[in-house]
């Protein structure tokens, strides 16, 4: 069934508002004092493990639900990956980057509407922040841009080989089952750093919350910081596009 471009804005920008939703919901449930994640105000009950699979599921469901529709794509680096490989039109690619950023801002509108009492309850500005967006542990842009870098590179080049593959044995609902447990991986092994972002809207969008929301207890965005989990993700999703392009063709 061919899908109209239309349909397929719609598609990335509802599938944006899942992994917003989930994703940073998660760290507001781990890191935030007082719920459930976090009852015992500072040590996480979820922690590191909740983070990792919930945005695994974020982008592993709307897969399943919008993958036949726009690629699900959710996901600038990977848009204009695509389409510098020539897999994507490049006269799309603005229009899918707008419903990216705005269902990553309606998203996280949703999840300060759903831990506004316990953003009210936590005084720690990082601990806010790092429910809306990144920021390297080590205060170091260069260990952020390569963490990013070598982060977004690798989902490429492996979820590109996942799609692939379903072209040749595997059915397409593995595809999507495998690219959720992918971020999930990606988070266990290289989140340590700066979170990670791997996704400039997932990254954006919040900050752009944090910074324009009137929220209780608000410290600096880390403008400084902002165009690291914008540059160093796409750069990377270039990079492991055309990794996977020249071993394996696409």
């Amino acid at each position: 069934m061919e899908h109209t471009w239309m349909m397929k804005y719609f598609a990335e920008f509802f599938g944006t508002i899942i992994l917003v939703v989930f994703g940073n919901g998660a760290v507001a449930n781990s890191v935030l004092k007082g719920t459930g994640g976090n009852s015992r105000d500072g040590q996480a009950n979820g922690g590191w493990l909740l983070i990792a699979f919930s945005f695994g599921f974020g982008v592993m469901l709307p897969a399943m639900m919008f993958g036949s529709i726009s690629g699900n794509h959710l996901n600038p680096a990977v848009t204009i990956a695509q389409a510098a490989a020539g897999a994507f039109p490049w006269i799309q690619v603005a229009p899918y980057l707008i419903a990216q950023m705005l269902g990553a801002i309606i998203g996280q509108i949703l999840v300060v509407l759903v831990y506004w009492p316990h953003i009210a309850k936590t005084e720690n500005d990082e601990e806010v922040l790092a429910s809306f967006a990144t920021h390297d542990a080590n205060n170091s842009n260069l260990n952020g841009f390569i963490t990013e870098f070598v982060g977004t590179a690798i989902l490429l080049f492996v979820a590109v080989g996942l799609y692939r593959g379903m072209f040749f044995k595997q059915s397409e609902d593995i595809a999507n089952i495998g690219v959720g447990f992918l971020i999930t991986g990606l988070v266990m092994a290289v989140g340590g750093p700066t979170g990670p972002a791997l996704n400039p809207a997932r990254d954006l969008g919040p900050r752009i919350v944090y910074a324009f929301f009137p929220l209780p207890h608000k410290g600096s965005a880390h403008w400084e910081y902002s165009w690291v989990p914008v540059v160093a993700p796409i750069l990377g999703g270039i990079f492991g596009v055309f990794m996977y392009k020249l071993a394996f063709g696409l």
